[in-house]
């Protein structure tokens, strides 16, 4: 069978996907996965159908924890008073409308020219620093240093994010990512309930201050929620806007930071890219698009069945759970010829699914794009010296349900320079 031997979590394949990925789409589209109980789905016309039909393929699973959690876990998250109730990425009802009407104010065309001149700030700030300590010690982990912060900072920025570091958003982020979308140990488990335990209090403090002093954050995206009114006319309870607050500020930076870590490393790793990236306009965001298809940061994403329904010649019955796969959909030779192969200038690759489609599209991917962009040129240009260090070495490499890149992207003067 196609999928005898496959581990979403293993080592095998967080490494090297693509064979795996090749295989489901050629021989089992839509492949159940024992292991996790998940209906794999690998073809892109199958995966955007189920994007783009709200009414029969539903997100109501989509921030789901893939791995049970144990009673001291969840004890943890209910002291807390963790809830996600409905509000965006798994949002069905009636109200999504409205939520994204309002979360795309800020990451419309306008705001996100407006940035522009932030991220800039930010990326020449991160870099000055990384340049000392590469003068200093030879070499530089620009993951953590640079790709890791710098979505986090703008995001704070944009947002009017306040009463939070960066270093603490980043590991409330990574902490609830790994605690829903991973498989760690129960001991593990506890510790990253702690953390998005903190994280929700915070957040839900926030949201109430902001609600009962609209005046005091009057431009930043949790005082918009705290003005937003349903579709009944009624305010947003606490509980949603919380809920929609945990979703943007963890896609908003830590997705963005996988994507700038991915484009950094593949693109010092392309023979004769590094040095035309400033020079050729269009080039950076070029190269953005085509990490995007091949190598995107959201690797897969979930919804359920409403009904029975047949999808890519397989009989599904109600309640079914999909993992669908956005990496592999990109990969689909009957849509991109020569998948494997890195072709920035490729003209079709604005099709892939990376963003998902439909009517939960990511509100945040013109952001995304000229974030990782702009990152990728700024380092290309303060940096032209650099290139990858520990030459033979593969880096640690995130590796949850749907959330894959390098954890770091070391680099080094090369000799001479």
């Amino acid at each position: 069978m196609p999928g005898d031997g496959l581990d979403l979590f293993g080592e095998d394949f967080v490494r090297d996907p693509y064979p795996w990925l090749d295989l489901l789409r050629a021989e089992a589209p839509v492949h159940r996965d024992e292991a996790t109980g998940l209906w794999l789905v690998s073809r892109h016309q199958d995966v955007r159908r189920v994007l783009s039909d709200g009414s029969v393929f539903l997100p109501d699973n989509a921030q789901h924890a893939v791995a049970p959690l144990p009673v001291a876990a969840l004890r943890t998250l209910a002291k807390a008073g963790f809830t996600l109730p409905p509000a965006l990425a798994n949002n069905g009802t009636g109200s999504h409308a409205g939520l994204r009407r309002l979360v795309n104010r800020f990451f419309n065309a306008r705001r996100v020219a407006a940035a522009v001149p932030v991220i800039e700030r930010c990326a020449e700030e991160l870099l000055d620093a990384a340049r000392a300590r590469i003068d200093a010690d030879g070499h530089e982990d620009l993951f953590a240093s640079y790709a890791q912060v710098l979505p986090c900072r703008v995001l704070m920025e944009l947002l009017g994010v306040r009463g939070v570091t960066p270093d603490t958003l980043i590991r409330w982020s990574d902490a609830s990512l790994e605690l829903f979308w991973g498989r760690p140990s129960a001991e593990r488990q506890l510790e990253l309930a702690e953390l998005v335990g903190e994280f929700h209090r915070w957040l839900t403090d926030t949201v109430r201050s902001a609600t009962s002093s609209p005046d005091v954050l009057p431009e930043s995206f949790i005082g918009a929620l705290s003005r937003h009114l349903l579709p009944e006319g009624e305010p947003l309870d606490t509980a949603t806007a919380v809920s929609a607050c945990f979703f943007i500020f963890i896609a908003g930076q830590s997705t963005t930071g996988q994507l700038i870590a991915t484009v950094l490393r593949r693109a010092l790793g392309e023979p004769g890219l590094w040095p035309r990236l400033v020079p050729v306009a269009g080039l950076a965001e070029a190269w953005v698009e085509e990490v995007l298809r091949r190598e995107p940061p959201v690797t897969t994403w979930r919804r359920v069945t409403a009904r029975p329904v047949e999808l890519g010649g397989t009989r599904l019955p109600a309640g079914a759970q999909l993992l669908l796969m956005l990496m592999g959909s990109g990969s689909d030779p009957a849509v991109f010829a020569e998948p494997e192969r890195m072709c920035p200038q490729r003209a079709n690759v604005r099709h892939h699914l990376a963003f998902g489609a439909g009517r939960h599209r990511c509100p945040g991917a013109s952001l995304a794009r000229t974030e990782a962009a702009i990152a990728l040129r700024a380092v290309a240009r303060r940096l032209p010296e650099i290139r990858p260090a520990r030459e033979g070495e593969r880096p640690p490499m995130l590796g949850l349900l749907s959330f894959r890149a390098p954890l770091e992207v070391m680099v080094e003067r090369q000799p001479g320079r």
